[in-house]
């Protein structure tokens, strides 16, 4: 790895008064003579170092340049590699029907474009530069390709993790910190409304998430997205979702030990988005028949289970429960500073 970042070093150093066309060629000289810097040149591209060798390279030689200079490498690097139509590609096919190429794009995304930089105004730019020309749908799923779970077994992409299982922080992690980086930048090609919409169109990726995947997520994207995603849910008037995404918070505080106070200062701070006390009525009425509802239905799930299935449904039933009464035990202690004072 150290060599690669002397090349860079070097390379920058001895093409320093050359534009930026003329070094792009001279770098191109290099990258066809090492199968393993293509995108689809090495045939074990998950052990081999190829492209994170590359993304040193690339760090070292582009550190200082502007961003007219780095998008005109961008560009290169899209020319070079053909990878616009191979994102096309695995965004428009069923998912997992082109598990080889799926792997192989993130691969080269992450290694090359994403993960050597240190700075998350560089990141955000590369991962702006990877996303924006697509439709916010294409956005999603290739946000998914990028950061999302991947199979232990083969590393390809998990698309099943987030529909039919309980995903855990670190299957998470990589998707929050994305889209962390995309709200906090200071660019202004991201608005707040355009990440949260990226939020709500990846939580259907491939299908519709359990909600306890989705309010997981939330948590570890932080206080701000989490408060503007569920206020755009309350300006639109979907108190109903609302009040089940507060049971899942909760759920996901109980399980995850996190402090349960977090969850019921964020109920209050949604309450406080709807402009009548009635429209806070029925948004804390949705979340009170929500809790009954959830815990209703896993009930109904460990009575009619099979034994293993028993037990997954009993664990949860356990930890809605005491996320309940944990919430709840918040919402008395609030109740009862705000008389003493």
């Amino acid at each position: 790895m150290l060599c690669f970042h002397v090349a860079g070093l070097l390379f920058k150093r001895c093409t320093l008064l050359l534009p930026t066309r003329e070094r792009l060629k001279f770098i191109h000289k290099i990258i066809s003579e090492i199968s393993c810097f293509k995108l689809c040149g090495c045939p074990s591209p998950s052990q081999c170092l190829g492209l994170f060798c590359y993304g040193a390279f690339l760090k070292i030689l582009t550190a200082g340049w502007d961003e007219l200079e780095c998008h005109r490498v961008y560009i290169f690097l899209c020319d070079l590699t053909n990878l616009p139509r191979k994102m096309q590609s695995v965004v428009s096919s069923k998912p997992g029907s082109s598990y080889k190429l799926e792997l192989r794009v993130r691969l080269f995304c992450r290694h090359v474009l994403l993960d050597h930089w240190t700075h998350r105004t560089d990141s955000a730019f590369w991962l702006t530069r990877l996303l924006k020309p697509w439709p916010m749908v294409n956005q999603a799923r290739l946000l998914y390709i990028l950061f999302g779970p991947v199979s232990t077994i083969d590393g390809h992409i998990s698309w099943l993790k987030m529909t039919e299982g309980l995903a855990d922080e670190n299957s998470l992690k990589g998707l929050a910190d994305a889209i962390k980086l995309l709200y906090d930048t200071e660019s202004k090609e991201w608005t707040a409304d355009d990440v949260i919409s990226l939020v709500d169109e990846l939580s259907v990726v491939p299908h519709e998430w359990l909600l306890e995947n989705n309010a997981r997520l939330l948590i570890l994207s932080g206080n701000s997205i989490c408060f503007t995603f569920m206020a755009s849910k309350a300006v639109n008037g979907r108190t109903a979702d609302l009040g089940r995404m507060v049971v899942f918070l909760a759920l996901v505080c109980e399980k995850d030990l996190y402090c349960m106070d977090w969850a019921v200062k964020m109920m209050q701070r949604i309450c406080k988005v709807f402009s009548t006390q009635q429209e806070r009525k029925t948004f804390l009425q949705n979340v009170e028949n929500s809790f009954a509802r959830v815990i209703m239905d896993l009930l109904q799930s460990v009575i009619s289970g099979g034994h293993n299935e028993e037990d997954s449904s009993f664990l949860n039933l356990f930890h809605l429960v005491n996320a309940q009464a944990n919430f709840h035990k918040e919402i008395l202690y609030l109740t009862l500073n705000a008389t003493s004072v």
